[in-house]
């Protein structure tokens, strides 16, 4: 597949950014210090979907050495928080000391939705999924399994909603609360990455933005970055809406402090000295979005029919849209004279395959962070 791949950083309409379409199946910078009352505890059983089924990424997590399933307390949201956590191993699977963490957000109907980095984990003869590709490569990757539609902020509002309730202070849980704890707890170095796709594109960036210096990498795949417009909140809205809130209960209005302060592309000068990667497919379909494509590995004729036409459909518009974002983001960083690296394809639907492409497409960004000293 041919692809334009620029290094060194390069039109804003986009629709709900955070649909990931399915195929078949300010805060201040964070401290060493554990946060109060929190600590790593063992998670007994599957957290639930909100129809009471449990979420399929805790069976991936217990059949599988590689991956523990915990909690951390939150105090800000007074909750304990699932995560997943793969600790940084050699090649021969021992557990390595001083190892980089890699922060890793999941898209809007997340683990509640059994649309997160587990769930959708494959090993395939073209590619290989979130633990396969991280064992042994001498990182900690920390998940967390909770924050379905949430854009992983702090909330100026609670909502109310079936998805999402009470204080929504997803930013001072991943900044002040979370590292603190679950760092320790991995012998973990002082070297941090963070990547997000579809709704967490947008806050992976953020959270670079609002602490600079705290990671030293930071990817973003097929996300909508601005948020200040008016036009922003109706995009936003169709995402927020599906969880049950409004972009005025995360944000304000339209203009207000919170929506500029969660602008990725017009803070973007406080991305300098963190490395960065950023991906958008054109909203055509690519061989990912085909029938033939999931036919050759085990669907139905129906099942394959109806899930392409919903990629090529949905996901096209949507990963057309997301790439006008992605392309205000690169002209900014230009402007700034920041360097990046912008992953832009010919082809590609808002869509799994490519998301798993990504995660291998921005390592060398990250693996090339962790070792500058």
């Amino acid at each position: 597949m041919k692809k334009l791949l620029r290094t060194f950083a390069a039109p804003t309409l986009a629709v709900s950014l955070a649909l990931a379409v399915t195929p078949v199946t300010i805060a201040q910078a964070a401290t060493a210090e554990p946060a109060s009352n929190a600590a790593v505890s063992p998670l007994a059983s599957a957290p639930l979907r909100p129809n009471g089924q449990a979420q399929k990424w805790f069976a991936i997590a217990q059949g599988d050495a590689r991956v523990d399933e915990v909690t951390v307390h939150s105090t800000s949201m007074n909750r304990d928080i699932p995560l997943a956590v793969i600790p940084a191993t050699d090649g021969d699977g021992n557990r390595l000391e001083n190892a980089p963490t890699i922060y890793m957000l999941n898209g809007a109907g997340g683990a509640e939705q059994d649309n997160d980095w587990l769930s959708d984990n494959p090993t395939t003869e073209d590619n290989v999924g979130t633990i396969e590709f991280y064992s042994g490569k001498g990182v900690n990757v920390v998940i967390p399994m909770a924050g379905a539609f949430s854009y992983y902020l702090d909330w100026v509002e609670e909502p109310d909603g079936a998805y999402l309730q009470g204080p929504q202070k997803w930013e001072t849980f991943l900044v002040n609360e979370l590292p603190g704890v679950i760092e320790p707890h991995l012998n973990a170095g002082d070297k941090r990455g963070i990547i997000g796709f579809s709704m967490s594109a947008l806050p992976a960036m953020l959270l670079a933005e609002h602490n600079p210096g705290m990671y030293d990498a930071v990817a973003g795949f097929s996300g909508h970055y601005q948020t200040t417009s008016e036009i922003d909140h109706q995009l936003h809205g169709l995402t927020l809406q599906r969880g049950g809130a409004t972009p005025r209960q995360m944000l304000g209005p339209a203009g207000s402090p919170a929506s500029v302060a969660a602008d990725a592309v017009g803070n973007a000068e406080s991305l300098r000295g963190t490395a960065i990667y950023a991906s958008n497919g054109s909203g055509l379909a690519s061989e990912t979005d085909l029938p033939g494509y999931y036919i050759g590995r085990g669907a139905n004729q129906t099942a394959a029919s109806t899930a392409s036409a919903t990629l090529q459909v949905e996901g096209g518009v949507i990963e057309a849209a997301t790439n006008a974002s992605t392309h205000n983001l690169d002209a900014k960083l230009q402007s700034l004279d920041i360097p990046a690296t912008f992953n832009y394809r010919n082809t590609g639907t808002h869509s799994w395959p490519s998301w798993r492409s990504d995660v291998h497409e921005s390592w060398p960004v990250f693996e090339g962070a962790f070792a500058q000293k």
